[in-house]
């Protein structure tokens, strides 16, 4: 089985190319893969099948030629993954699947919008932020409030006061489970100058991530929520690096850079 391994922000990936949906990929196979010692290792993986071979994705295969199947490195379905989604597009273009410029991706958190920029950065519409009220979690020991943000999968992104550095994001937070009886990704975040955010993620399925796409936009909703505005630019600064989201009335973007680091062959999954 071949694969491709890429990052977005050291939010890293094992792309899977099955454009003919022939994969049976199980979730012992996606733990397998993700391990850091005894496999590739990586957040997850990022299967590239047709949309219109998938029931799941059908529905969009008449805007989008290619599905996004993610799963968490614990093997988990999920619905969305900003950072992947914009490796997903890089992969797209090299592998020679899809022309440089704007294109639409199919996934289980609707159609996104991809723009590969001269620069090398990767833009994405990541939909409109629902904003679903606040809720708490306890990480590292310490009760966090934050704002229920949904971007196609579940955030709570908190403002603290301490330095986000002195986290321990290795364990699952705690929180409340009727409000995310699916999990939940958390977030925690400083402000650290204009419309500029410092900020460490604990992804649900995956642990503590180096970035989180979908959680760089919640946690800028959130800033931009404690600052009394809905629109504008945030800088987010995360372990891997720096992404840039912008907040409009209708959507919101994620930007940043996406690159392929390695590729071979995988012969110990199926």
């Amino acid at each position: 089985m071949r694969f491709v391994k890429g990052h977005g922000t050291e939010n890293d990936f094992v792309i899977l190319p099955d454009a003919d949906a022939t994969l049976d990929l199980s979730a012992r196979d996606v733990a397998a893969l993700c391990d850091r010692r005894a496999g590739v290792g990586a957040d997850g993986v990022l299967r590239v099948v047709r949309a219109k071979l998938c029931p799941e994705a059908a529905a969009q295969a008449g805007e989008a030629e290619w599905f996004m199947d993610y799963r968490n490195a614990d093997g988990s379905v999920a619905e969305m993954c900003g950072n992947g989604v914009r490796v997903f597009a890089r992969y797209l273009v090299e592998a020679g699947l899809a022309a440089p410029g704007e294109f639409a991706v199919a996934t289980r958190g609707g159609l996104k919008r991809v723009r590969l920029g001269a620069t090398g950065d990767v833009t994405v519409e990541m939909g409109r932020p629902r904003v679903l009220g606040e809720s708490r979690a306890v990480v590292d020991g310490r009760e966090c409030r934050g704002l229920n943000v949904n971007m196609g999968n579940p955030h709570l992104a908190c403002a603290v006061e301490e330095p986000v550095a002195g986290f321990d994001l290795g364990r699952e937070p705690e929180f409340d489970r009727e409000v995310y009886p699916e999990g939940v990704n958390v977030e925690v975040f400083n402000a650290v100058g204009d419309h500029t955010v410092s900020m460490r993620v604990h992804e649900r399925g995956s642990g503590e991530t180096r970035s989180c796409g979908t959680g760089a936009v919640a946690t800028a909703v959130a800033a931009a929520h404690a600052a009394g505005e809905t629109v504008g630019t945030w800088e987010v600064r995360v372990l891997g690096g720096t992404v840039t989201v912008t907040l409009d009335e209708d959507t919101s973007y994620l930007a940043g850079p996406a690159v392929l680091v390695a590729s071979g062959e995988w012969p110990a999954v199926l």
